[in-house]
């Protein structure tokens, strides 16, 4: 990867692309903006794989479908995205039965131009890394995790630093929903 990873404090790219949002014939697309991500003051987590009809990107894409209900309930906007176009996304989940009601937006990076802009884009495949980027609600990026191509991310760990961003406190090594921060900790003494 030559291009340098957009990071934490970036103001993350405009963009305006089309998206794959249901099998329902007539219904399959839609365009989606950076302004959408970041509607009503809710958070974004945008998540990439490689390629489509490939075999550690279903499984991913299927677990942030099962824990859709857990980012909608922390007021996140969940978004997945390759450089595949908007025909092969609609094909793969007509095609893939654990892709068939997602709830989120396949984004088309056709162009490649965002990814290239987040600097996930591999050079020499020319698709994106396995990268996922949190986005708070002023659209600055706030977490980002770039995984090789063949290794699958955690859901719930992405869960868990979603959780420790929305609490605006210092949050330790390990830290859950739920337990102390280390600023409770403090102004306890």
């Amino acid at each position: 990867m030559s291009n340098k990873v957009l990071s934490i404090g970036s103001k993350f790219p405009e963009f305006k692309k089309k998206a794959v949002v249901s099998i329902e014939k007539g219904k399959e697309f839609t365009e989606i903006t950076h302004e959408v991500a970041t509607a009503d003051g809710k958070w974004t987590v945008m998540f990439w794989w490689p390629k489509d009809f490939t075999f550690v990107c279903p499984t991913e894409i299927a677990e942030f479908n099962k824990k859709w209900n857990d980012f909608d309930d922390r007021d996140a906007v969940l978004i997945g995205a390759s450089t595949d176009s908007e025909f092969v996304h609609a094909a793969w989940r007509r095609d893939h039965a654990d892709l068939r009601n997602l709830k989120f937006p396949m984004l088309a990076d056709t162009s490649k131009s965002l990814a290239e802009e987040l600097g996930i884009l591999d050079q020499d495949e020319k698709i994106a890394y396995r990268a996922t980027f949190i986005i708070d609600p002023q659209g600055i990026v706030r977490w980002v995790s770039v995984y090789d191509l063949n290794v699958g991310r955690n859901v719930q760990e992405v869960l868990r630093v979603l959780d420790a961003l929305q609490t605006d406190e210092l949050c330790p090594c390990n830290w859950k929903e739920g337990e102390k921060t280390l600023t409770e900790d403090l102004s306890l003494n």
